[in-house]
This record gives structure tokens, sequence and C-alpha cells, in this order.
């Protein structure tokens, strides 16, 4: 099965959804079981003080054995969304299980500080051409997305979906679906197992008329960990995701994974090794953008490497990091189809310090496009200690582009190919954009700052791009005996710089 064909289809992120029966009832003063900002903490923290179980599922077989193609017909009426005709600027729908979406998610409707469950019925969608499934219980549902007047406020366009453990994804205007977003990542890239923590529970606050921003509630749960998250989404030019979690968990952990991202990279012009391809460029995000705590901006091309890939970036208290999509011209890709060029960036905002710790970046070997391989995330240095809340608070920006110091050159492309002697060097060719380098003219050129961790550095230069009008840097490495040498180039003086810090990890 194609990743490319489950997006197209809305079942990699979106597909269908489900309403609530009850909207009447959901009303009334009486209904549902109080709630407020406290009570998925403490839902939470009950959990986590017990035993972990596994959920029971309680799935009919008839579901739980069909397909990609069954599932695919599985269509969410959306006449019956959720909030649909009563003048809110949010619209929701459910997701059925099956496929591989067989878990069971319990969704709630919250109104006046009261929560009512949302019942699943077969009603709610379209199986047509397959039969009605028989179900003789409320299933639940395997996830659900948001839609609101995104791109025209005259139509409901999808803007968020929520499905499959804790994965979530969103787009901003004028942008689609693309990476992922998780609520918490454990072992990621490990020899042990990942563990793949879920979103067991939602609470969606129902929004005023008019209002700006949704509010959904989450329960996580895991054999390590219980959490409550509660986010706040504001749709627009940035789709604006606030996250408050507060982690659980019941052992201590050392391979925690806080705002973690999710993305893919197939090849690129600076890593196109054994690469047999009409296309240029095949990938969701093409770099791990960084501003450090000390207010250092780095650009690190990501890669698909030979083996399993770890990098760790040490920090304190980082001012924020993503996976960027920066290509936005369709002839970098030639992909009239995937449309990669419209794939959104996304942008981790700490909010409060975080303490010391390293953004960790996981680059896995891939055939393929249709698997993500790309896993960036925030790894505290303490461990998180059981039997006591771990709370983080962070900011996802759902963007085309995030600008961090406005008067910093950035990578515009990286390029890299054999040297032209037969010494065995290799060519490395950097382009950047904007910022203050427009003040160097005529023969005049921005000081370089180079460094290598082993081998040879050699014929490093900066001139004018004739054709972009900005700035291209070039120079040769020669590796000698060392298999891996890591690669760093700046622009400017080092107390003034003028670019961002391209950083690069060569392999033989």
């Amino acid at each position: 099965m194609r990743r490319r064909d489950l997006i197209k289809a809305g079942l990699w992120l979106p597909l269908a959804p489900a309403l609530l029966r009850a909207q009447a009832a959901a009303a009334a003063p009486d209904a549902g079981v109080p709630f407020d900002d406290a009570t998925v903490p403490a839902l939470a923290r009950r959990l986590a003080a017990q035993p972990w179980r596994e959920p029971a599922q309680g799935l009919p077989a008839e579901l739980a054995a069909i397909g990609y193609d069954q599932y695919r017909d599985f269509r969410f009426r959306a006449e019956r969304a959720l909030w649909r005709g009563q003048g809110l600027p949010f619209q929701v729908q459910f997701f059925h299980r099956g496929f591989l979406f067989k878990d069971r998610v319990q969704v709630n409707v919250v109104r006046e500080g009261r929560a009512e469950a949302v019942p699943f019925a077969t009603d709610l969608f379209d199986y047509a051409p397959q039969p009605v499934p028989r179900v003789e219980q409320d299933i639940g549902f395997a996830g659900f997305r948001l839609h609101a007047p995104l791109n025209d406020p005259q139509r409901f366009d999808e803007l968020c979906v929520f499905l499959g453990a804790s994965y979530f994804r969103a787009v901003a205007r004028g942008l689609g679906y693309g990476l992922s977003a998780r609520g918490f990542a454990l072992g990621t890239g490990e020899p042990e197992p990942e563990e793949f923590p879920a979103f067991r529970e939602f609470w969606l606050e129902r929004p005023e008329p008019g209002a700006g921003h949704v509010i959904v509630h989450a329960l996580l749960d895991s054999p390590s960990l219980a959490g409550a998250y509660r986010f706040r989404i504001a749709p627009g030019a940035e789709t604006v995701f606030d996250v408050d979690a507060r982690l659980y968990p019941r052992r201590t952990l050392a391979l925690a994974g806080i705002a973690p991202l999710t993305s893919m990279f197939e090849f690129d012009a600076g890593d196109r090794a054994g690469v047999d391809d009409w296309r240029p460029a095949v990938h969701d995000s093409d770099g791990l953008a960084l501003l450090t705590g000390a207010g250092e901006q780095v650009w690190r091309p990501l890669a698909n490497p030979a083996t399993l890939q770890h990098s760790g970036f040490q920090e304190r208290d980082p001012r924020g990091f993503g996976l960027m999509q920066r290509k936005r011209d369709p002839s970098r890709f030639q992909d009239i189809e995937a449309a990669y060029e419209n794939r959104p960036s996304l942008w981790v905002e700490p909010l409060g310090d975080w303490g010391e710790g390293e953004v960790h970046l996981v680059e896995i070997p891939t055939a393929d496009e249709y698997h993500d391989n790309i896993v960036a995330f925030w790894r505290p240095r303490a461990p998180l200690a059981a039997g006591r809340e771990s709370r983080w608070r962070y900011r996802l920006h759902w963007c085309d582009s995030h600008v961090w110091r406005p008067r910093l050159a950035t990578v515009a492309a990286t390029r890299a190919g054999a040297g032209a002697g037969a010494d065995g060097a290799r060519l490395f060719v950097v382009d950047w954009e904007g910022g203050a380098l427009d003040r160097f003219a005529g023969d005049a050129s921005p000081p370089l700052q180079t460094g290598a961790s082993a081998g040879e550095l050699r014929n490093a230069v900066a001139y004018r791009n004739p054709h972009t009008g900005g700035w291209r840097t070039s120079f040769e490495l020669l590796p000698g005996g060392a298999d891996a040498v890591e690669l760093r180039l700046a622009l400017g003086a080092p107390a003034q710089p003028l670019s961002e810090t391209w950083l690069y990890r060569w392999t033989r």
C-alpha cells in the first residue's frame, strides 16, 4: 500500500467521521458529567497509579478483518457533522474503526462545564458499495477531524486530524497535509522496540460563535505512562496549537521524546546516491531548524542514510526547533500529483524554560516515499521520574515558513558531489538567500566560517549567484580515512553573523 494513496484517500490522516445523535440532549443543563481543566489531569494521575491494562477492543470480527479498499468506502456523511448548521466556526467528523485503526477512542463533547459521550451509529456513515456492518453496541471511533473556514469564509475546509496512537496533523492556509506531530515518543530509533502511547479519549469543547480557536483535551495511556493534554487550536496563515502536556510515568523514562515530529525524506540534490528517479527531489521536509538558547540559528539538511542515524544537538532552554519544508517552487519536485511543495513546515516553540537536554534527530533508511523515516523531538537530560508529574508547554506552528532572526541569510539549497580531482574529495555547494548579505556589493564578499570534525577542507569561497541574486558558497572536503565527518559553515564573523549556521554530516 502506498503512502500517497492513503493521503489522497484521506486515510493516512483524514478520512471520514461521525456526529452526535443526541445534540439536543447535550444542550440540556443536566446532561453529562462535570468537566473542567482539572478533569483530565486527575484521570491521568489516577490511571498512572494503577498497573497498565490492555484496552478492550470490542470490535466485531467483520470490521477487524477489512482491508484498505473496504475501509476507503466507509465515508462519513458530512451533513451529520457535529456542530453543523449551528453557526459555529468549527465542525467535527469522526473516523470509523477498522483496517489499521482498530483501537477504540472515546469522544466526548463539553458544553457549559459538562461532558457527554458521542455515541457511534452506522447511520453516520455511507458504506456503499459495502454492506452496512452489523454493529450491536457502541464501538466508539478511531479518531476525528476538525473543519473550519480556513481558505474561504464561506466553506469549511479540513483543518486537522487526530488518528492513530498519539499522531495528529494539521494544515495552514493554502497548504496540504504532510508531516505529523505526536503526543509523546518513547525509545524512537533505539534497539529495543519503540513504545507508541495512544490517545484513548478526547473531550471537545463547544466553541462560541465567532471564536477563533477550539479546545481539545486528550487522555494518553501506554504501559509506561499516562498523560493529560490540552490543545488550543487556532487556524490561519499559521495554524497554531498551544499544547499543555502533563505526563505521569509509571516507570522512570530515560528515552523520552517531548513534542515529537515525524516526517519523510527520501532524496534531494544533496543526497542522491543510488537514486534512480525522474524527479529532482522527494520529501515532506528538507531540514531540521534550530534556534538555540544562546540565539544561534541552525539549519541541518536531512538525509536518507545507509544505516540508522542519531544526532543530538545539546541545548539548554531552546527557543525552538522544527522540521521545515523550504522548497516551495513546484519545479524543485516536478511531481504534480504529490505536490510536495505544498507540505507544511512545523515549528516547535517552547513556552517556559525546558532546562538541559538535546534536540534529537533520528534518520532512518528508506527505499521509498511511502514511509515516514525522520523523527525530531526534545529529550530532557534528566529522565522523567516515576510517580511524579512532568509538565511541558509549547506552541506548534504549522506554516509555510517561520522567521526567527530576519537579518540572517538562510540556506536555500544544499548540493553535493564528487570533487574535480582523483583524490576522493567531495564538493559541497550551498546557496543562501535573504538577510543582511545584500549589503555586500561589487567585488566584496562576506567572510566564511568553516569547520570539520575530521579530514581537510579546501577551496572555500563565496560568490554571487547571478540567477537568484543571492550568494553561493562552495568548498571541498578531503575526508582521508574518516568514515563520517561533521561539517559546519556560516557567513560573517562569529560576533556578527550574516547567516544561519549550516551543519551537515557526511558519511562514506
